[in-house]
């Protein structure tokens, strides 16, 4: 018999995935309505934030170790306990029914008593939960605030065990959004407007014109202002790149590794529409997705070249964009699966691919251009590490002061770069330069 695809079922099949792939497939997710397809992100991003401290819970409760839990099983609890205790509003019947039901009819009479045995128990000693308690301090506070060891060890080495906590609690709150106002369409005045009478809360900026932070992006979505390109999600600090480039009307420009085409899209209305720019994407995929952005949002001066450009040749540019590839530690909240993608290898391999795309990027720049090398990373190997031994090499590349441009609070001492956190500035952790070559 097949299950009707709801919220829930659609969370622990895009969870099982991940277990078994390493891969966040959301596309199943496509096939639920708007309220229930939002429902069902909550739960996986909300699970992936919380899935070690769930996973202790799990087996202080289970009669079977965590570990020889079947992969359907483990998330159908981790679904039910998510629900008993993070989703406001959930009566404890609907948390505790439907995941019995799924553990039912998608493995077994049995599993679906023995979730049924857990989440009651869960239920019934919810004022009074076990705690962690391990002897091994990385593993306890690894389980504590559901963070891989490498990245605990890391962070509290750098930060301090206080500030590591507060990070970490950052990272496993639900976010915040920011939509930021599409002037090849509209004016910001006249889209506050839009918020104000569809009653949004909403709360301005004043660090960059034409951003609005809001709790969720659900009512922008019905209402078709991404549709109408209106608006788009961008968090304000990744703004901070396209507004140190400074793009001019008539320049050549570049950005690279340009895919979905959101910031393409800025430099665009930064341009107003005039000069070039060439929007560049190794991934033929997702340069289908630049073209549709582009035509949605009326970039009309964008050119689009499927390229690796560590291997092809360009002609030089007024000004560059290098968002590059990163580890992404600095969105863990919203992209709460990277936390446990990442490993400490794979951080030795992007910062490697990272200076060979900025090695790149630095032969496209005319003398007198730009170059903007920008990181969605707190972690300093991809962001200050990588330009101090980039400045050893290109001496005819200067680091530019950016405190025209950004506030002084995510600037660096000197004002040579920025750097946010999501624990002191309450948005993405970014991190960017901005080079003029100088010879």
């Amino acid at each position: 018999m097949d299950t009707i695809l709801t919220a829930r079922f659609a969370a622990v099949q895009v969870l099982t995935i991940f277990d078994k792939e390493n891969f966040l497939d959301t596309a199943i997710l496509d096939e639920l309505d708007g309220r229930d397809r939002n429902q069902a992100h909550e739960y996986v991003q909300g699970i992936l934030r919380r899935r070690s401290y769930l996973d202790f819970l799990i087996g202080e409760f289970s009669s079977v170790p965590v570990d020889e839990l079947e992969s359907m099983f483990k998330n159908i609890i981790r679904l039910g306990m998510y629900d008993l205790l993070f989703m406001d509003g959930t009566p404890d019947h609907a948390a505790i029914n439907e995941p019995v039901e799924i553990a039912k009819t998608k493995i077994s009479s049995r599993s679906g008593d023995m979730a049924n045995a857990i989440l009651r128990r869960v239920q019934r000693e919810m004022a009074q939960l076990p705690k962690p308690a391990m002897k091994d301090r990385v593993k306890l506070i690894a389980t504590t605030f559901s963070h891989p060891e490498w990245l605990v060890d890391r962070y509290v080495k750098t930060f301090g065990e206080r500030e590591a906590f507060q990070l970490m609690q950052a990272n496993n709150k639900r976010p915040d959004y920011y939509l930021r106002v599409n002037e090849l369409r509209t004016k910001p005045e006249n889209f506050k407007l839009r918020l104000e009478k569809s009653g949004v809360e909403f709360e301005e900026s004043e660090w960059l014109p034409g951003y609005f932070k809001v709790h969720s992006v659900v009512e922008a979505r019905n209402k078709g202002w991404f549709e109408k390109g209106l608006c788009q999600v961008q968090d304000i600090a990744a703004g901070f790149a396209p507004t140190i480039l400074d793009p001019q009307p008539g320049e050549l420009v570049y950005d690279l590794c340009a895919a979905p085409g959101t910031k393409t899209i800025v430099l665009s209305g930064m341009m107003q529409n005039e000069g070039t720019i060439l929007a560049v994407d190794i991934s033929s995929n997702r340069i289908t997705k630049i073209a549709e952005n582009c035509e949605k949002y009326g970039a009309d001066n964008v050119k689009i070249q499927r390229a690796d450009i560590i291997e092809e040749r360009f002609k030089l540019a007024d000004a560059v964009l290098l968002d590059a590839p990163c580890t992404g530690t600095g969105v863990l909240s919203k992209r709460a699966d990277l936390r446990w993608k990442r490993t400490p290898e794979e951080l030795d391999d992007i910062i490697k691919k990272q200076a060979e795309l900025l090695d790149a990027a630095a032969n496209m720049v005319s003398k007198g251009g730009r170059l903007v090398y920008s990181t969605c990373s707190i972690e300093p190997e991809e962001n200050m590490g990588q330009i101090t031994n980039f400045l050893k090499e290109y001496d005819n590349f200067e680091l530019q002061p950016l405190d025209d441009y950004l506030p002084e609070e995510v600037l660096s001492e000197d004002g040579l770069s920025y750097q946010t956190f999501p624990h002191k500035h309450h948005c993405d952790g970014h991190f960017g330069v901005l080079l003029k070559r100088i010879h």
